[in-house]
């Protein structure tokens, strides 16, 4: 804790009066970072900060595996090569639906009776060219699946494809959640977004309302740096946080960088101040020592 105020007093001393006033905010809001400069692990949080691997049951169906770690084959840093820093590489898509996530619990501000957050990342890479598979989520944060108490965006099937939000509340036991192409979807599409493997690009989730049943809720969708659309209505994940995981880079091809999680969601100003100053966390939050694998 000390490292990380003396960072932010030297890091505030290097900004304008405004934009340390904003960075002293985002610090207080931080739940969870990764800047993925030297090692697929988190830098700062409040849980877990190793990965860990689920795959679907070889023989059960609907019951999944779960691992430590991650395959060296599919995931690896690519040093110098992130927005800022190194980032997660992405090269391969994992066996048996396989996917890596952080666990929730700790890292999230998840609460029965209300609650908000955001996700903001860093993506780079040709959706049209480089996946492997229909459907790809750059960041989806679940207990049961993308329909079924879900918060995420990802790239859709489509030719060219589509970068979606969707923000999914929790199915009861023995009803069908509601289609992801079902036009009455809480989802934000982009139609045919084309992005290019030369491009970093800035995508933010920020909601509130969230499990609150006397409010209503709200997700919106910032791509560099500005709102793109925003889901609203009755919105509960009912999360079991020792069940849900922070997933990354789900049959995602490309690099990955600067993940962030906040305990509220964020101002358009902030999020602005995230897309042109992707270094401010990095400055922040001292690397962890590299891990022996």
């Amino acid at each position: 804790m000390a490292r990380f105020l003396v960072a932010l007093v030297l890091f505030i001393g290097w900004c304008s009066p405004t934009l340390a006033g904003e960075v002293k905010m985002l610090a207080k809001a931080l739940t969870f970072y990764a800047s993925f400069d030297e090692q697929v692990a988190g830098d700062f949080g409040g849980g877990a900060l190793t990965v860990k691997a689920r795959s679907n049951h070889p023989t059960e169906k609907g019951k999944f595996v779960y691992e430590p770690g991650f395959s060296p084959k599919a995931f690896r840093i690519a040093r110098g090569q992130g927005i800022h820093g190194g980032a997660l590489e992405a090269v391969d898509v994992l066996p048996n639906n396989g996917r890596i996530f952080f666990p929730a619990k700790g890292n999230i501000a998840y609460k029965k009776g209300g609650w908000g957050g955001a996700v903001s990342v860093w993506i780079k890479t040709d959706a049209d060219k480089l996946l492997k598979t229909p459907f790809c989520d750059p960041v989806q944060i679940t207990q049961k699946g993308a329909n079924n108490g879900g918060i995420w965006f990802d790239f859709n099937n489509a030719r060219p494809r589509d970068l979606r939000m969707g923000a999914f509340s929790a199915v009861p036991e023995g009803q069908k959640g509601i289609g992801e192409d079902d036009p009455n979807a809480p989802m934000v599409r982009v139609p045919g977004i084309g992005l290019k493997q030369t491009d970093w690009h800035h995508v933010v989730l920020s909601w509130d309302g969230f499990d609150d049943e006397s409010a209503m809720a709200f997700a919106k969708l910032f791509i560099d740096g500005k709102l793109i659309g925003a889901v609203r209505g009755k919105i509960a994940m009912n999360w079991d946080l020792e069940k849900t995981g922070i997933y990354i880079a789900v049959n995602y091809i490309g690099l990955l960088d600067e993940l962030a999680i906040f305990n509220r969601p964020l101002t358009e100003p902030e999020v602005a101040q995230l897309h042109q100053h992707p270094d401010a966390l990095a400055k922040l939050h001292p690397q962890r020592p590299p891990e022996n694998k």
